[in-house]
């Protein structure tokens, strides 16, 4: 798999997309602000080929606990996703967004929380890997020598709380039901054919924190779930978003996409916001998604 270039939000980069934007410089104020921290819950319904029994799915992404997002929020999300009662809940990565070296103690009392039967499962994103130390800001951008250790200290850390993070693999929940889960596009090792090995002919789940992997698919997969755009955070009117942090631009920017050999993807908003503590016309999202059979949609209809 190539892993093509695409420049990292930065608050550099949105600032001079807004100022280039002149219209956008209302965002900069009190109203982006507050949009940032008014989420809501999106519900969505979904065929999924091979699923037997519907699954309930809620998927939450792009926390960035650090400096904008604290526990407070957290609990509000973990709440929102509980009161759908789930079968299971999905986390998109970018958990944590701090300096390397720092601890996200109080995020992990709050994922402990989610509740589902068929568990708490998620993976990594770019900003996790900063946090590893993977690309250091306190070094130039250059590597932590110790950064791989600190990712392994992190994942356990995460399993504690109830949260099993998926690295290029991928595990049967059901009979009738396979998730898979890949490393992360941009700073990561993703193997999407590790990750949908096993399936079989259950109903297939992917969860990948970037979407620049869909063009990449290498067969069918039932459903993709992504987040990573944060659906461009800021966006204007006949415009769209200032910056989406991806190769292809608007095309996977959130909402429903396709994918390679046609598989349908869903790229939430995500929660946290990047660069900047703005949003505009981008309402962080918890979404759930009722999965039904082919048998049952028709029955649906």
């Amino acid at each position: 798999m190539t892993r093509p270039n695409s420049a990292p939000v930065t608050r550099r980069r949105v600032l001079r997309g807004l100022l280039g934007g002149g219209a956008a410089l209302g965002a900069l104020g009190g109203v982006g602000a507050a949009q940032a921290y008014a989420f809501g819950v999106t519900r969505e319904r979904a065929t999924l080929p091979g699923l037997r029994t519907p699954v309930r799915v809620a998927f939450l992404t792009d926390l960035h606990y650090g400096l904008y997002v604290g526990p407070g929020s957290v609990r509000a999300w973990v709440d929102a996703a509980n009161a759908e009662r789930p079968d299971l809940v999905l986390l998109g990565g970018d958990f944590i967004d701090i300096p390397s070296g720092d601890s996200p103690a109080g995020l992990f009392p709050e994922l402990a929380r989610l509740r589902a039967p068929l568990g708490v499962y998620g993976v990594w994103g770019n900003h996790d890997y900063d946090s590893f130390g993977r690309r250091d800001s306190r070094r130039g951008g250059r590597a932590r020598p110790d950064w791989e250790a600190r990712r392994d200290s992190l994942t356990a850390e995460f399993a504690r709380a109830g949260v099993t993070l998926l690295l290029n693999t991928g595990r049967a929940l059901r009979d009738d039901l396979w998730l898979g889960g890949v490393d992360d596009f941009w700073q990561g090792r993703p193997d999407l054919a590790a990750a949908l090995a096993g399936a079989g002919d259950r109903a297939t789940l992917l969860l990948s924190h970037n979407p620049d992997v869909l063009p990449d698919l290498p067969a069918p997969v039932g459903l993709t779930l992504c987040g990573h755009t944060h659906g461009g955070q800021i966006r204007l009117p006949l415009v769209g978003a200032v910056h989406v942090p991806s190769r292809y631009g608007q095309r996977y920017a959130m909402g429903w996409v396709r994918g390679a050999h046609g598989t349908p993807a869903y790229v939430s908003r995500g929660l946290g916001t990047s660069g900047v503590p703005l949003r505009n016309l981008c309402e962080p999202e918890v979404t759930l998604l009722t999965l039904t059979g082919e048998a049952e949609a028709t029955l649906d209809k």
